[in-house]
């Protein structure tokens, strides 16, 4: 259907991921929407080509085919069923487009994911019954737990699990794909594991609640990968509908629905009860001591702030100015581009000599009334490549560099970035 599927394994074999999308229909559909197609029994595309060799001498088939047609069809889910999740809002004031769904600027709301107290890592976080081996409810079928997920870090709340089940038993109640707005595709999946009650201990960790499970608030409008925590919150707090962030209010959203987790353990329930679902024993415990480590990075990252012109040297003006003062301050300077700040010397907007050009021509007389007021601003610490990547998407050739204030510690032009380009490339040389 238009989705690239990965190959390079035994012949004829194919792995096709969840967030990868169609090569003619962008995010609108992605490997997830296959999947869900294929467990709802529709007809798939299929479009193949290789290099042909003695046994295998076809270059290209095409062909229609639907999970019914397949050998075998099975989910292998690498990581799943976290523990608990940090939450994601966004100081700046533009909006964000993430994996956390859409974030709102100026801490215009907060999402959260997980079933907090439904969550099964959070009723066995000593992996005493969940281990290799456990039987498991996965997307409306029979699924098993065969070791930890990608990134498992227990030893700090975020353990994972990595599960595989039989395609052609699920159901699409519990399988969803889903597109979050011009970030990418995913795919909901429902998860449910038995707790046998074996001892005290267990039972006591099985009567967690909301109210004791914690975890942090993350800026996500902080370009980096480690995010400053604001706060720490509840998962009762964050059920509630809104938590307080720097005093302020902020609306609540799961990404995952309660609603569809209490269906699946009382699904799950039932099947035990019926006698059609047997709890398994795991051959073997997950390990407890992990710890998460980022992607190591042998290049130098540069950022913001290696490009930028410093504070000493931006030239600002007040937003009660005249047309004719910002032109003699652009005249007598080096900049194109002018912040406009406050009398508390926050940033409220910012004007080009172009802008001013235009302003004498139509005989303006108050840079209030031509100045741009939804500014697209960088931070000091953000990637350079983010920063480019707002010059182009807008179509600007100047950032101001702010701080948490608002206020102006710098700017960052395409001049500086081609000659931090140009001494790169000179080194290399």
């Amino acid at each position: 259907n238009g989705v690239e599927a990965y190959t390079g394994v035994a012949a004829v074999d194919a792995y096709i991921g969840a967030a990868q999308l169609s090569e003619d229909r962008g995010m609108e559909y992605g490997g997830a929407h296959v999947i869900e197609d294929l467990v709802a029994g529709k007809p798939v595309e299929v479009r193949a080509l290789a290099y042909g060799t003695d046994c295998y001498p076809r270059k290209e088939i095409e062909t229609t085919i639907t999970i019914e047609d397949l050998n075998q069809a099975i989910m292998i889910n690498p990581r799943n069923a976290y523990q608990r999740y940090n939450v994601a809002t966004n100081s700046t004031d533009r909006i964000l487009y993430t994996y956390m769904g859409t974030l709102l600027p100026n801490y215009g709301n907060a999402t959260y994911s997980g079933a907090g107290e439904l969550s099964p890592l959070c009723n066995d976080p000593l992996f005493e019954t969940i281990g290799i081996g456990t039987r498991i409810f996965l997307c409306g079928a029979k699924g098993y737990v065969i070791g930890e997920g990608t990134q498992h870090e227990p030893v700090n709340n975020l353990g994972t699990l990595m599960v595989k089940g039989n395609l052609k038993e699920m159901s699409t109640e519990f399988l969803r794909a889903a597109v979050f707005h011009k970030y990418g595709t995913t795919l909901y999946v429902g998860i449910g594991i038995p707790i046998p009650i074996l001892n005290e201990g267990i039972a006591l960790r099985t009567a967690v609640s909301d109210e004791d499970i914690v975890t942090n608030v993350l800026d996500y409008g902080v370009a980096r990968r480690k995010r400053p925590v604001l706060r720490k919150v509840s998962y009762k707090e964050l059920k509630s509908g809104s938590i307080e962030i720097n005093g302020k209010e902020v609306r609540t959203a799961p990404l995952s629905s309660y609603f569809m987790a209490r269906k699946v353990a009382e699904e799950l329930k039932a099947w035990i009860e019926e006698g059609k679902f047997l709890i398994a024993q795991p051959v073997e415990r997950l390990p407890g001591d992990t710890v998460f480590k980022p992607m190591k990075q042998i290049k130098e990252l540069p950022l913001v702030k290696d490009v930028m012109i410093s504070e000493e040297e931006v030239v600002t003006i007040k937003e009660d100015a005249t047309i004719e003062e910002a032109a003699n301050v652009i005249m007598k300077g080096q900049f194109t581009h002018l912040p406009v700040i406050s009398d508390e010397e926050k940033l409220v907007g910012i004007v080009t000599a172009w802008d001013i050009s235009k302003a004498v021509a139509k005989k303006y007389r108050r840079l209030e009334d031509i100045m741009t007021r939804r500014v697209i601003t960088a931070d000091s610490e953000e990637p350079l490549e983010l920063a480019v990547r707002k010059s182009e998407k807008y179509n600007i050739s100047a950032l101001p560099v702010i701080n948490r204030d608002r206020k102006v510690i710098g700017i960052v032009t395409s001049d500086g970035i081609s000659r931090l380009v140009g001494r790169r490339g000179r080194r290399r040389a």
